[in-house]
């Protein structure tokens, strides 16, 4: 009788074939990279092709750690996987777990294990990075002698500070003994007493740029007391020299711009600086001038010679004021007093004698006032105008309210 066997049943049995076979499990395939999509998911999904046949790739999120460059369409890369089937769909793929780039491919893998020996010993630890001066006044550059990038640096140095001295030391950058060559040329620099040395070259394939990668030249830059600027390449070209150097520029020509100071611009912040200060003094000044007058101000007005002469005019205010008040005292006590004699003349015994009256005292000095006071014999004293008469009273006699006489006695002298 004849089998039949479902669509599922074929895939997982071809799929079982593939897991059982050896050479699938793990190989590598070497082609041209086309149809790259990098989904959202993190996979990457691509076709590797060759001149006769093609073969859908993938490379899960979880193996992107095995990619150490972005796949983009072209690429002659080697990649490193599986081949399984996808039981869904009945289509067999290459699963990638580690892809580099054809022939540049051993050389990056030596690139990743020197860099991440050197970063575990700390090379590129930033502790160890010197600032670059502001103003290099001696500027060493190890590169090429007829290469862009020593003409480049010259032209920009000169441009931005026409008097910078710039010290060569002519390198082999590529090729048999550059390695010996660059280390030479720093090692000599640095014992110039440079402000800052410039290394680097011009743009180029990674097997140009490879002395650049080596540990000699490494080690010679981590070493080096002067501050050291990589510029290697062009701005994508990335170097081992480039993480040791105390600081990266993506061309040479950026490493002239960060090296040298733009004395022009220099010179309009010194200028800046200058109206700055000036203004800032001139503020300064009146601000003192204004206190200076406040505080002469304050102290003609707090100063003992001044409150002794507020003093001075004060007491003679007041003497002036006590004369006038003395005067003013002694006017109106005049007045009350003549204003009391004129009261009092009219009341004077004086007055009452000249006008014919007489005032009678006893001999102990007793005023007289009514004959009831008096006895007959008794001695009297009688005041007149111009002396004292002396009587004996011999008889006395009341008058009565209203009489104009005395109505009945005598006295005798």
């Amino acid at each position: 009788m004849e089998s039949i066997y479902s669509v599922r049943q074929v895939n997982s049995y071809i799929k079982n074939m593939f897991a059982r076979d050896f050479l699938l499990g793990s190989i590598s395939v070497s082609g041209e990279i086309s149809n790259c999509t990098y989904h959202r998911s993190g996979h990457i999904y691509f076709t590797m092709k060759d001149e006769a046949a093609a073969i859908s790739c993938v490379m899960f999120a979880s193996a992107r750690r095995g990619l150490a460059f972005r796949m983009k369409n072209g690429d002659r890369v080697v990649v490193t996987g599986s081949v399984d089937v996808f039981e869904r769909d009945g289509r067999y793929q290459l699963y990638a777990r580690k892809i580099r780039l054809e022939g540049a491919g051993v050389l990056y893998e030596k690139f990743l294990a020197l860099k991440q020996e050197l970063e575990e010993m700390g090379m590129f630890d930033p502790i160890y990075k010197q600032p670059i001066p502001a103003y290099v006044k001696k500027l060493g550059v190890v590169t090429a002698p007829t290469g862009a990038a020593i003409q480049d640096i010259r032209n920009i140095s000169l441009r931005r500070n026409p008097y910078i001295q710039l010290i060569l030391y002519p390198a082999l950058v590529q090729g048999e003994g550059a390695v010996k060559s660059i280390v030479r040329g720093i090692e000599t620099l640095d014992g110039l007493g440079l402000d800052c040395i410039i290394v680097g070259r011009g743009g180029g394939s990674i097997e140009d740029l490879w002395a650049f990668n080596e540990e000699e030249v490494a080690r010679a830059i981590f070493n080096c007391r002067t501050p050291v600027i990589s510029a290697v390449g062009h701005e994508t070209d990335t170097t081992i020299a480039d993480y040791v150097a105390d600081l990266r520029a993506p061309t040479p020509s950026a490493a002239a711009e960060l090296a040298v100071s733009d004395i022009a611009g220099i010179l309009k912040k010194l200028e800046l600086y200058d109206r700055r200060l000036q203004m800032g003094m001139d503020y300064h000044v009146r601000g003192a001038r204004e206190r200076l007058l406040s505080l002469s101000s304050k102290w003609n007005y707090l100063s003992p010679e001044n409150k002794i002469r507020e003093q001075k005019q004060l007491l003679e205010r007041l003497k002036v004021r006590i004369l006038q008040a003395e005067k003013d005292q002694v006017l109106r006590g005049r007045h009350r007093l003549q204003l009391l004699i004129q009261k009092y003349e009219g009341l004077s015994p004086l007055s009452k004698l000249n006008h014919g009256y007489a005032h009678v005292e006893s001999d102990s000095g007793k005023t007289v006032s009514s004959v009831q006071e008096v006895e007959d014999g008794q001695m009297l004293n009688i005041y007149v105008r111009d002396g004292v008469i002396r009587s004996r009273v011999t008889g006395s006699r009341r008058m009565e309210p209203g009489s104009s006489g005395p109505a009945a006695g005598s006295a005798e002298k």
